[in-house]
């Protein structure tokens, strides 16, 4: 059963929810498919997915999604791709949470782009046993980018599977879409990416252990192992954590190179939680950004940096009484 929502589990994917690698089906059960990269599964993507569950409901068929790892953008042109909202992990969590039966992750490389628009049919069809395709009316694919909605309209009716097209969702009048996404996060407006997710957005990793510095400091961090090199936002921020077993924690978080402490050093996440002192070290946690504070800056020496995180702590706390 599908069902729309904004909650997202605390790094546990949906235990009924099959994860296949590539085109190919399980059994001989036909199935509704939607396909795309589901960057962020933003209102969009949770709109798209509330019709496919819909759908596959009145007509007695599985939902499936099929995505593609990496972006074919990564594949083709990866200094100009764009960052990425959500893991591989985090989209697979997310598509959980809405009841998707299957996800169908196919590797893009060299291989996977040599194939024919004709090929990518069959292989919905005849292999995944596809009875309901559901894309967006721009949707291109197959070697050269060849095959389109009109085309996979037309084998449709040949091969007896009906394609429809997606509507796009407005949000006061901008349609909702990763790239609106990324603009929000990267110029600081945290509320607008959150009407666009339909949730805060949020990081999820695992704790690793870090240089030691905040706890030095006097203000100890979780630090979080980011998936890619380059997150979508960059600063200080209001943050909650959520990992099973220790609840909702508030806390501040820093996510970038601290140009004080490092020299051409890779964006880290350290999360300083309040209240807080126990060893999580290889807990899953997901951390959601509530509000930016400020952007990160360069201290002339430590004790500077000390007192504006003892600064940075008090205005997350006193956002939490604010908003309480």
């Amino acid at each position: 059963m599908c069902v729309s929502g904004y909650a997202v589990s605390h790094g546990i994917i949906a235990p009924d929810m099959q994860i296949l690698r590539g085109l190919y089906s399980p059994d001989t059960q036909p199935v509704a498919i939607t396909i795309g990269n589901f960057d962020g599964v933003h209102l969009g993507h949770q709109a798209l997915l509330d019709e496919l569950c819909e759908v596959a409901r009145q007509r007695g068929l599985q939902t499936a999604v099929v995505i593609f790892e990496p972006h074919p953008r990564e594949f083709f042109t990866p200094q100009q791709a764009p960052v990425r909202l959500t893991s591989l992990r985090e989209k697979l969590e997310l598509f959980g949470t809405m009841g998707v039966d299957r996800v169908h992750v196919c590797r893009f490389n060299a291989h996977f782009a040599q194939m024919t628009a004709a090929d990518f049919i069959h292989a919905l069809s005849a292999v995944m046993q596809a009875k309901f395709v559901l894309i967006g009316d721009d949707f291109r694919f197959g070697s050269g980018r060849v095959g389109d909605f009109a085309l996979m309209e037309k084998i449709g009716l040949q091969r007896g599977f009906e394609v429809r097209a997606v509507h796009s969702v407005l949000h006061d009048g901008v349609r909702v879409s990763s790239t609106a996404i990324r603009v929000a996060l990267a110029e600081g407006r945290i509320r607008l990416a959150r009407d666009y997710l339909g949730r805060p957005y949020s990081i999820s990793g695992r704790v690793v252990h870090g240089d030691a510095t905040g706890r030095k400091l006097g203000f100890p961090t979780a630090n979080l192992q980011l998936k890619h090199n380059q997150p979508p936002l960059k600063g200080i921020y209001v943050v909650e954590a959520h990992s099973d077993g220790l609840g909702v924690l508030q806390g501040v978080a820093s996510l970038g190179v601290r140009p004080t402490v490092k020299q051409d050093a890779k964006p880290v996440l350290e999360v300083h939680l309040f209240e807080f002192d126990q060893q999580i070290y290889g807990r899953h946690l997901r951390v959601e950004f509530l509000e930016k504070l400020r952007d990160e800056e360069k201290y002339p020496n430590l004790e500077a940096l000390t007192r504006q995180i003892a600064l940075d702590v008090e205005n997350a706390k006193q956002w939490f009484r604010e908003h309480e």
